[in-house]
């Protein structure tokens, strides 16, 4: 009876993982990404979608691994590590929480850089007003 309910499981987890596999691999790269998810898309990328994007990383990694030494003798083992490793990981990890698109937004940086040029200013007037 265990036996059943384990089977049954994994039958759900690869039918899950096959539904999003495309998605995954046809996912469109961008050098900047620029959207604004709302807070129910974020909530849903980091309990569902970020999980299954591990899972399809590390099962996309065994199967790069177990077809290496395949690869490696038809000459096309960076085209199979890009297909199975790197397109999941990067859709997985870089890729701003309940964005569609991988890649980087930059948006923290620049209102880092923002913040800094901002308090550099005061401070030069601060300076300048004190040295007067």
């Amino acid at each position: 009876m265990k036996i059943k309910v384990k089977l049954r499981r994994a039958w759900v987890g690869v039918l899950a993982i096959a539904m999003l596999l495309p998605q995954t691999l046809l996912a469109e790269r961008r050098a900047t990404i620029d959207e604004s998810p709302n807070a129910g898309v974020m909530v849903a990328d980091l309990v569902v979608a970020r999980p299954v994007g591990v899972v399809i990383t590390a099962a996309g990694t065994v199967a790069f691994l177990a077809s290496l030494p395949f690869t490696l003798l038809a000459g096309n083992a960076s085209d199979a590590a890009e297909t199975l490793v790197i397109g999941p990981a990067a859709n997985t990890f870089v890729r701003c929480l309940g964005c569609t698109n991988a890649g980087y937004s930059y948006r923290d940086i620049d209102k880092n850089n923002a913040r800094k040029e901002r308090n550099a200013k005061r401070e030069a007037e601060s300076q300048a007003a004190v040295s007067e």
